[in-house]
């Protein structure tokens, strides 16, 4: 394998996936506001194209909503924005959609109540405890049938999981 080049060992193939909640290609994404290491942007990037998603959801959050976004943008999907209500946060990415701006932890419940895959990039190797990403993980799990991706740090994807 060539330098700098990623594989994945995916439990189940593209094309063995769960059908999604509705029947559409929609992902939704959390990950932490300073942003993916180098490996996870990678990694994420390679995780993104591998699927015919073609809805992507996030929070409109400077760091890694961002840099997410415009991969997404890159790949041709529709982009749906759930901001928090605190403006300072705030990527204010140019989206297809845009919901009303919610608190935290309620707008990252939305993003995956109205999404049929997750994907989380956390900034730590380890889950915490009072972390938004990790507990937006934490959610997913609960309503998710495989269909959960952790990208993380050192660029090492796990998933899908319930």
């Amino acid at each position: 394998m060539a330098s700098g080049q990623l594989t994945f060992d995916f439990p189940l193939a593209p094309d063995e996936l769960p059908l999604p909640v509705r029947g559409d290609r929609a992902v939704g994404f959390t990950g932490t506001q300073k942003g993916m290491t180098p490996q996870q942007a990678l990694a994420f990037r390679r995780l993104l194209f591998l699927f015919e998603w073609n809805e992507f959801h996030h929070g409109d959050c400077i760091g890694a909503d961002a840099q997410a976004h415009d991969v997404a943008v890159e790949r041709g999907m529709v982009t749906i924005a759930h901001p928090p209500e605190i403006d300072t946060k705030r990527a204010w990415m140019l989206t297809d959609a845009t919901r009303v701006a919610r608190p935290y932890l309620d707008r990252n419940k939305d993003i995956v109540n109205e999404t049929s895959y997750m994907i989380a990039t956390p900034g730590e190797m380890e889950e915490q405890l009072r972390s938004g990403t990790w507990s937006t993980v934490r959610y997913a799990r609960t309503c998710r049938r495989g269909c959960l991706w952790l990208v993380m740090p050192d660029g090492s994807v796990i998933g899908p999981q319930p």
